[in-house]
């Protein structure tokens, strides 16, 4: 399959000790802030183990999510909030503005912004196992399943939780809807590119491998449009990556209707069709370079080097020679100057998000436990918030360098 895809970098955070010296005055009480700054510092820890899979990643999560829900759920299903809610500072930097935080004295602003980073992480596990070059039928499941999964909690985080945060989201910030939006199409876009590729090699009708190239190429469309009334100083290479894999699938569904029409003894209009398909292929590969020289935030990459970009190359070209010999020796058929409408409908494939549900509240968290935390006795400089423009450390991410010389950057 070997595909490519751009991403964006994690989200990096300051720590958190959840040390409430005073506050937590039972020894249950304590050890709950104790677990809570443990699995949060094992969860950002997994983010960067390129040797992490799902399964650890569920386990990670479900354990400091189950756990932080203490600050945010009501014990006995009231709709009081939690008294606990507003305990604990949280800054997070955005993927696309660089290392300056942003800070909230919110818990349900830790769970949106460390839930936009595990469904970030899904993405780049699946770029890294769709990068490989002898990759298996699981493993390509397992790129398709990490998308989805990932679209799920983007999704259920901006449907949830993000419209329950007290300070509203700043414009071009990750949980602002224009992006949230943009992560969850890109994702089903990308899912779709796995069901094309398997579509391909199993040989599936040219039809509806052509309406699920269309179907694709609209979705990267969509992302790219929610995402250009954003500052192009930080989105412009994100759109550019969008732009060149609108270019692409259009290419691809143009090639494989040309099939279609040639199978159905419609040779001057497959010409047509193919022609067409030279033209956003040429597109893209320009976007390609494009995409290459443009500064901002996501990964380094000549993509047009990539493999799966050189074997769309070689497919159109040989499909429009062969038209064009068959259109010689038995069709005669003018070739139309307008290129044929696509009106496709893929009835199979189409990706939908997984739904995705947070873990309910852990075991440790009692009404007892609850009790324990006594609020009078916060220190009183203990609400005045971090300066806002310090600096986070950015994550080290493992899959940053080049892979051999592919000519791509992997996630």
């Amino acid at each position: 399959m070997t595909h490519w895809f751009h991403r964006n970098p994690l989200k990096a955070t300051a720590p958190v000790s959840f040390n409430f010296y005073g506050v937590a005055t039972t020894p249950a009480a304590t050890k709950v802030c104790n677990d809570l700054r443990l699995s949060r510092a094992r969860l950002l820890e997994l983010f960067t183990d390129s040797s992490c899979n799902p399964e650890m990643m569920k386990n990670a999560t479900d354990l400091y999510f189950s756990l932080l829900q203490g600050f945010i759920l009501s014990l006995d299903d009231s709709s009081q909030e939690c008294k606990l809610r507003y305990i604990q500072n949280f800054k997070w930097t955005d993927t696309l503005q660089g290392q300056i935080p942003n800070a909230q004295q919110d818990a349900v602003f830790e769970l949106a912004s460390m839930g936009f980073n595990v469904a970030l992480w899904y993405t780049k596990y699946a770029s890294r196992l769709a990068g490989k070059e002898d990759i298996t039928e699981d493993e390509a499941k397992d790129v398709h399943r990490s998308l989805k999964i990932a679209a799920g909690i983007f999704k259920h985080l901006k449907e949830s939780h993000i419209p329950k945060l007290i300070t509203p989201v700043e414009k071009g910030r990750d949980l602002e809807a224009r992006l949230t939006d943009s992560y969850i199409i890109q994702c089903q876009a990308e899912a779709q590119e796995v069901t094309i590729a398997r579509a391909i090699e199993l040989k599936h009708n040219p039809g509806l491998i052509a309406a699920l190239a269309y179907e694709t190429a609209n979705f990267y469309q969509k992302a790219d449009q929610t995402l250009s009334s954003l500052d192009p100083t930080y989105a412009g290479k994100w759109r550019k990556y969008l732009n060149l894999k609108t270019c692409f699938y259009m290419a691809y569904a143009y090639c494989y209707h040309g099939q279609t029409l040639l199978a159905s003894d419609k040779c001057g209009e497959a010409i047509r069709s193919l022609q067409e398909s030279e033209k956003f292929f040429a597109k893209s590969e320009a976007l390609c370079k494009e995409y290459g020289e443009t500064k901002g935030p996501g990964t380094t990459a000549k993509p047009s080097g990539h493999l799966f970009f050189r074997k769309l190359g070689s497919l159109i070209k040989n499909t429009l020679e062969k038209c064009q010999r068959e259109n010689g020796f038995i069709y005669f058929q003018k070739v139309p100057a307008e290129a044929p409408q696509l009106e496709l409908k893929a009835n199979y494939g189409l990706v939908e998000p997984v739904p995705f549900e947070f873990p309910a509240l852990n075991a440790h968290w009692t009404p007892e436990t609850l009790a324990a935390f006594d609020l009078t006795k916060r220190p009183k400089d203990d609400s005045v918030k971090p300066k806002p423009d310090e600096e986070v450390k950015p994550l080290k991410e493992p899959d940053i360098k080049p892979q051999k010389d592919s000519g791509c950057q992997i996630s």
